[in-house]
């Protein structure tokens, strides 16, 4: 059930998305006004889910060391980079929107 809802939601997203970038018959700039929507939602979509890893990832660690407490520095910094890979990918879609919107 959940790929289906999956499918069905990204079948959306696609119908909706493809008709901003169609070659409309105005001004090559018609469609500019759309733009602050996509913004809004591509770095809404990319904080959230990125919120949602980095919680996946600090219950994993929570679950490592209650099993395992001696080996809390080697957990620690898989820790430490993990969660500065997810936030990277936060900022770097921070980056591309604004340079999509200049």
């Amino acid at each position: 059930m959940r790929k289906l809802t999956f499918l069905f939601l990204l079948l959306i997203v696609l119908a909706v998305a493809s008709p901003v970038y169609a070659q409309g018959g105005g001004t090559p700039a018609s469609n500019w006004g759309n733009i602050p929507i996509g913004v809004g939602l591509g770095m809404g979509l990319a904080a959230g889910l990125a919120g949602l890893g980095q919680g996946k990832v600090a219950g994993s660690v929570a679950e490592a060391l209650a099993r395992n407490p001696g080996a809390r520095p080697g957990i620690q910094l898989a820790l430490f980079i993990g969660l500065a890979f997810i936030e990277s990918l936060v900022l770097f879609t921070f980056v591309l929107l604004f340079l999509r919107t200049s």
